[in-house]
């Protein structure tokens, strides 16, 4: 009877660690990522660079694939695949960033059977939590950009790795290829991943070694067209990045994991773990790691490369090698790391799902001030940007929250859509268009908290618009400053 009962509580007690480090074990960090990083998905505004891929993705097939040769080609392959996605499921804020949070999930999973694999079912399964907790994780899984899925990918692409090194054959390298073709069209400068995966092949096998040198080579000719382009693009789409410094290294983990805390607590652990755990995949996982961040680095000091979120492939990499340190005490205590690591990123996890503009304190509220001119419009108005140009997508906000019914853009030259571009232009006239628009009332739209928005539009814009014009009313919006001009 004794035993009986005894063999009961095992079971009892061993069914819950079944579940965490059997074969399953993968659907539990999954499950976490979707409650975490799905928490509030749609609270925060969809910011400039979603606004950007909104206007992208919804425009007709003919004139995305017009705009991807003057902007954006290096991003084109998510503006397709988002191109069809909205045509299923919508454009809504949830909709436009599902595929991002189904993305990190997957992540999730990969980390968990990617540490299993190389270092048993508890390494994974605390590597797979800890990526589900980190900030970064969520800030991402709730954007409508490519990132998730550059996370997706390099996590895939280096457990195909290590099953192909382990056992090299033609398909195993095929599969690897594959994914690396898929991270380089999701984010073209997640391929740095490859100089740290050169390291699992030092001392392998000569068919090993082959493999990932064929692997690597068709993927780079496949995605020579879009480098070259992506190339041709870079001053527009990049000229506003600087040269990074070292104290934007000392900084880099903190702005890759969204939380100064967590990034600092996991790069110490991950250098213990490498210092103590030795072998081929330890060195592989910390050079992955390192690599990239290293060879961003340089290249930003010759061309402007230097986007901290680039890295975020590197993130599910990171919390193996972590794993692999805090997996040598009792699953239990190494649970409670966990927990301690969420906590330390609880407050970028809230503020992250207010606003996804930096910093997190100066939040940019486009659906608040669409709102005030979609309650206060009448028939025969006119409406101004300020500024036009730049990427604060103040018209593409309009766009979005009003459609059809937005009022009459009376300085607009010549759209964002007819140029095949993101940004629209403007008359080089503003009198005589605003004369020949003869809105009785006019809304201007400004970035900032201004008190007097109409007095601080500059140049020949701004005089005519003064000298047309004067101010009824104003508004203020996280971010944004709202008026509505009457005529004199």
């Amino acid at each position: 009877m004794t035993e009986q009962l005894d063999r009961a509580r095992t079971g009892v007690t061993a069914a819950p660690r079944r579940l965490l480090t059997g074969p399953w074990a993968a659907i539990v960090p999954a499950a976490l990522t979707l409650l975490i990083a799905g928490f509030q998905l749609g609270r925060a505004p969809l910011w400039r660079d979603e606004l950007a891929t909104w206007s992208a993705a919804t425009r007709p097939l003919p004139d995305l694939w017009r705009m991807l040769g003057g902007i954006d080609a290096v991003t084109g392959p998510y503006y397709l695949f988002l191109h069809g996605w909205t045509a299923l499921f919508g454009d809504s804020v949830v909709a436009l960033r599902l595929p991002s949070l189904l993305a990190m999930a997957g992540a999730a999973a990969l980390t968990t059977t990617l540490g299993t694999r190389l270092f048993g079912a508890k390494t994974g399964l605390v590597a797979g939590l800890l990526f589900a907790v980190v900030p970064s994780t969520s800030r991402y899984g709730q954007e409508a950009r490519a990132y998730a899925f550059a996370a997706l990918f390099a996590v895939l692409a280096t457990l195909l790795l290590v099953r192909a090194v382990d056992r090299p054959t033609a398909w195993r390298f095929t599969a690897y290829g594959a994914a690396l073709l898929g991270l380089g069209l999701a984010n073209i400068m997640a391929l740095l991943l490859v100089a740290g995966h050169a390291a699992a092949l030092v001392g392998g096998a000569r068919r090993a070694v082959l493999g990932f040198a064929a692997a690597v080579g068709a993927v780079g000719l496949l995605l020579v067209p879009l480098v070259w382009r992506g190339r041709s693009q870079q001053g527009v789409q990049l000229g506003w990045v600087g040269t990074p410094g070292p104290g934007n290294l000392v900084e880099l983990p903190g702005s890759v994991l969204q939380a100064p805390a967590v990034g600092g607590a996991l790069l110490v652990l991950a250098a213990l773990a490498w210092a103590l755990t030795v072998g081929r995949w330890p060195t592989t996982l910390a050079l992955s790691v390192a690599l990239p961040a290293v060879l961003l680095f340089a290249a930003a000091q010759l061309a402007p490369f230097w986007v901290p979120r680039y890295l975020l492939f590197t993130v599910s990499l990171l919390c193996v090698l972590v794993a692999a340190a805090v997996s040598r005490v009792r699953l239990g205590y190494a649970l409670v790391l966990v927990l301690v690591i969420a906590a330390l990123g609880g407050p970028a996890q809230a503020a992250l799902r207010r606003t996804h503009e930096w910093p997190r304190t100066a939040p940019v509220d486009y659906p608040a001030a669409v709102a005030v001119i979609a309650a206060n419009a009448q028939p025969g108005d006119g409406i101004v940007y300020e500024p036009r140009g730049g990427w604060r997508m103040l018209d593409v906000a309009v766009a979005r929250g009003l459609g059809g019914g937005a009022p009459h853009d009376v300085l607009l030259r010549q759209s964002a859509v007819d140029r095949g571009e993101l940004r629209a232009t403007e008359c080089g006239d503003s009198a005589a268009c605003l004369t020949a628009a003869g809105a009785p009332r006019l809304w201007l739209l400004t970035n900032g908290d201004r008190a007097e928005p109409l007095s601080t539009v500059p140049g020949e814009k701004g005089a005519a618009l003064r000298a047309a014009y004067t101010t009824r009313q104003v508004w203020h919006e996280p971010g944004l400053t709202v008026a509505l001009l009457i005529r004199r």
